[in-house]
């Protein structure tokens, strides 16, 4: 019984440890976001269609959908993605809150090899309530 304490303890500390670890992406504002347009990264609105017909998009961006309505991975997102952004260079990524980019950065450093990934962290509501233009997708 004291084993199978002890193991309980080492997972709860290693759920713990990543829970509060420091994510291998980097969060990026709004101004950081200009900044990274103007040095030339491209950015991904991984949001749904509907969903930039809503609101607009950032300037620019390029439109590539990550999950469906139901929270499915679109097929060939990664390699879509990979296809037009090398997992060797910058990319910054956008969706409406930050939470589903957020989740999207950590997968596509640590499954998919890409090295330097900046996630939106206040996403397109962020930019708008900040009085940020977006376009027309």
């Amino acid at each position: 019984m004291n084993k199978m304490f002890a193991l309980l303890a080492v997972f709860a500390a290693s759920l713990s440890l990543s829970a509060c670890s420091k994510p291998p992406y980097e969060n990026v504002d709004n101004a950081q976001l200009k900044t990274l347009i103007a040095q030339g990264i491209p950015l991904y609105d991984v949001r749904r269609p509907d969903e930039w017909r809503q609101t607009g998009v950032v300037e620019g961006s390029r439109l590539l959908t990550w999950v469906d309505g139901g929270g499915r991975v679109q097929p060939g997102f990664v390699e879509n993605l990979a296809a037009d952004a090398p997992k060797d260079k910058p990319v910054a990524i956008i969706c409406r809150t930050g939470n589903r980019t957020s989740q999207l950065a950590r997968e596509l450093m640590e499954q998919h090899g890409y090295t330097r990934v900046y996630n939106v962290k206040d996403g397109i509501t962020g930019w708008i309530g900040a009085g940020q233009p977006v376009a027309r997708p």
